[in-house]
């Protein structure tokens, strides 16, 4: 995991929808960023209580540069409202990153599927997937038109991509790509969690990859106290019911990098050394929990009675 962090400049902000702004952020002395892949997001400090998570939207190969889009949401948290109506062209925001759990596997085919904003990890990807001479389609949709950030650059694709707005078309035909799926195709999906649950009832976990904003809702166990060992620190921690293992290490002194807070953003994430976690995130995929080699802290929690941690 990176541990990059700096001040950049916004160095263009344009709308990029309705209710979007796409801000493009450098270095203020222009010295190049990390490199980062299609499907990779920065955490952007917006201030106390305002750190959040924003895909990079942008051109992998452009180093002088990272562009992000912020939708505004009224009945948010206040990230986006913050971005939207106090940083401007000029002014100076820290940053955390890159970090990616939505990576773009090589494959012969794809089947891209975007709602509203989530086309923002999916747009890079798709020119990716074109320069490695893939096979694919982006099925695109949200509440109108002019709500659909970079049609525009979209356009350049031709009848890759369907552009299908709610009001025009109704719910995305899902069918009309999920079924019958040709053998080698994987499917990127990212957007509303509607969509997403819809998506992951058609189609089979092993091709389908998704990034989720919010946590998704999933039955969990009694939160029973357990101890972990952190094998770095040399210090071994009681977890409590109600309390995570993040805060439990936190307030052991012990310092972890960490955002989200949710489960969601990927940046607490932990090698595990013993034990067996409980995992209650929204990042890793099946697979993933079920080889326990890492675990999200802030919301994952024991299996057992003892977990031992590289921290």
């Amino acid at each position: 995991m990176t541990s990059y962090e700096a001040e950049l400049v916004v160095d263009r902000r344009e709308s990029a929808a309705d209710g979007v702004l796409a801000l493009t952020l450098r270095h203020p002395l222009g010295e190049e960023l990390p490199a980062w892949e299609p499907g990779a997001h920065i955490d952007v400090l917006l201030g106390p209580g305002l750190e959040r998570q924003y895909s990079l939207c942008g051109d992998p190969a452009d180093r002088s540069v990272w562009r992000i889009a912020v939708l505004r949401e009224p009945d948010g948290r206040g990230g986006s409202a913050y971005v939207h109506g106090e940083l401007g062209q000029g002014d100076k925001v820290r940053v955390r990153g890159p970090r990616n759990h939505f990576a773009l596997e090589p494959a012969p085919r794809y089947r891209f599927i975007a709602g509203g904003i989530g086309i923002t990890p999916i747009l890079p990807m798709l020119a990716a997937a074109e320069a490695a001479g893939a096979e694919w389609t982006l099925l695109y949709g949200g509440r109108s038109r002019d709500s659909m950030a970079f049609t525009d650059e979209l356009g350049a694709y031709g009848d890759k991509v369907t552009i299908a707005p709610q009001d025009e078309a109704g719910l995305l035909d899902l069918a009309s790509v999920l079924d019958d799926v040709p053998e080698g195709t994987l499917v990127y999906c990212c957007g509303p969690g509607a969509l997403l649950d819809a998506v992951e009832e058609r189609c089979p976990g092993g091709l389908l990859h998704i990034e989720r904003f919010l946590p998704k809702e999933q039955e969990t166990g009694p939160d029973t106290s357990f101890e972990v060992e952190l094998s770095r620190s040399g210090k071994t921690v009681t977890v409590p019911e109600g309390v995570s293992v993040l805060d439990a290490v936190r307030s052991a002194g012990v310092e972890v990098l960490y955002s989200c807070a949710e489960g969601t953003c990927g940046t607490c994430e932990t090698d595990v050394l013993e034990g067996t976690p409980d995992h209650r995130d929204s990042v890793l995929s099946d697979e993933e929990r079920e080889a326990g080699e890492t675990m999200m802290i802030c919301v994952s929690r024991c299996r057992g009675p003892r977990l031992v941690l590289d921290l």
